[in-house]
């Protein structure tokens, strides 16, 4: 984070008075909402690749000169593993659509922003292609047969294995080869944005905006289309589909002279192909790194592909068999989850280095705000001290106000731990700032983590003294 807070200072001309993480996704990288006190915001990204952020970085600045709506990118560090990028705020267009009417159709607002969007989609596909050095492209520059044997082995071992479904290997293999001959004989290859759904749309004053598209690439015209269309937790109807391909195709005949029938045949394939590496995606995250969400999301794919089996896929006879297989029966996202019970993380830290940053991915839980406490680090009998010394324990229990604190706060998160308890979830975050993370919130952290041990013994209380590098299981 010093990294972010220097660069932050070096940008505004000011140093960050709010840093707040914000949630991630499935990759390593960092996001952290950094505002000045005079409100200005800026977005800041802590990546683990330089290759991955200058791939982001020069993608962004091309998109922009071509006049696309993406995030500006203010300024990187000289390292390139760390940036600051425009705020475009909280709402996706996920966020808009969520809320459908009860005959399970969409509002007529929220279907004419997503027909703006696929019609923003060719745009990006070819302007963004031009006069573009692709060998920036991370982690290659191109959609290719290597891809597609990636991504379906992925699927292979990361799904079908996991979930415990029988099958031939060479027979697999040899459908998985008709299906990336099918997939690389493109006769349109244009950038391709990779991860393109509606989570990766925000919406700034009505205005779309596209992120994330760090791993773009050249390739067929169809993946795009596929991936944002067939979303396993967006749960288009197909009247909702043949809507957004109709605005899709109205935009795209700018660029291409295109047969509508053909397109569709061809996309079907890559609607397949999107769906296994999704499932594989899932495999991955829920079942190796547990991850409850991406469990939860294993049916909304199950129902995708089982709706696209409708037509079967006579090209790929074994697999079309497999798939037939899978989608009727029972996964075991229940039994996984039982194997992990609750985890409370108790942290303390300092205000002036940030919040904790949430590695669970869920971003929830509650952040306590101590510096209401009198704070003991501004007599010198204490400053040498920490909130675990009895000296520093007794002054704030009876001159500090740390009591009054933790008996409202912790009915609060007994409420919470015992709700997490019986939905079967893994991970609770509760930190606790002060301003140097060593007295007040040291002291708080340790009552609570001692409380919710002592009231719930069945689940994991994990302390983590950020500022002291100090971590405790209890």
């Amino acid at each position: 984070m010093s990294k972010l807070h220097e660069l932050f200072e070096r940008y505004i001309g000011e140093p960050a008075v709010n840093v707040k993480p914000l949630a991630g996704a499935g990759s390593n990288r960092r996001y952290f909402r950094m505002q000045s006190a005079d409100g200005k915001s800026v977005i800041g990204v802590e990546g683990t690749s330089v290759d991955e952020n200058k791939a982001f970085v020069t993608i962004a600045r091309h998109f922009r000169q071509k006049g696309l709506a993406v995030p500006e990118v203010f300024a990187v560090s000289d390292d390139s593993l760390c940036y600051l990028q425009q705020d475009l705020g909280d709402i996706s267009l996920f966020d808009v659509i969520a809320e459908k009417q009860e005959n399970g159709q969409l509002f007529p607002e929220q279907t004419e922003l997503l027909e703006r969007v696929m019609r923003q989609l060719p745009d990006f596909q070819f302007k963004g292609a031009e006069d573009f050095d692709f060998s920036v492209c991370y982690p290659q520059p191109e959609f290719d047969g290597k891809t597609v044997s990636f991504d379906l082995n992925y699927f292979k071992y990361c799904f079908l294995k996991p979930v415990g479904i029988e099958f031939s290997e060479m027979k697999l293999e040899r459908d998985f080869e008709r299906m990336k001959d099918e997939l690389t004989k493109s006769d349109c290859d244009v950038f391709m944005l990779r991860d393109f759904q509606s989570r990766n749309v925000m919406l700034k004053d009505g205005q779309p905006y596209f992120i994330d598209f760090q791993g773009g690439r050249k390739g067929p015209i169809y993946y795009d289309v596929a991936s944002f269309l067939w979303q396993a937790k967006a749960a288009y109807s197909d009247e909702d589909r043949r809507r957004l391909l109709s605005a899709y195709f109205d935009s795209l005949r700018k660029y291409s002279d295109i047969d509508e029938d053909l397109f569709l045949s061809r996309l079907r394939h890559f609607v397949l192909f999107r769906m296994l590496q999704v499932l594989g995606a899932y495999g991955f995250r829920g079942f190796f790194e547990r991850k409850r969400h991406f469990f939860l999301s294993v049916p909304y794919a199950i129902d995708n592909l089982q709706n696209l089996l409708r037509i079967p896929f006579e090209e790929y006879p074994y697999l079309n068999e497999l798939l037939s297989d899978l989608v009727e029966m029972e996964m075991p996202e229940a039994d996984a989850n039982k194997e992990k019970k609750l985890e409370v993380k108790v942290f303390s830290f300092s205000y002036r280095k940030g919040i904790p940053y949430d590695t669970t991915g869920n971003g929830g839980g509650y952040v306590f705000d101590c510096r209401a406490i009198e704070n003991p680090g501004r007599q010198e009998q204490y400053k040498n001290l920490t909130g675990r010394d009895v000296a520093v324990i007794r002054f704030l229990e009876e001159e500090g106000g740390a009591k009054r604190l933790m008996t409202n706060a912790c009915p609060i998160v007994e409420e919470h731990v015992t709700r997490f308890i019986e939905r079967g979830f893994s991970d609770l975050s509760v930190a606790f700032g002060c301003t140097g993370g060593q007295h007040r919130s040291v002291y708080c952290a340790d009552y609570m983590a001692r409380h919710l041990k002592h009231k719930f013994p069945e689940i994991t209380v994990r302390i983590i003294h950020r500022e002291q590098n100090i971590e405790q299981l209890l």
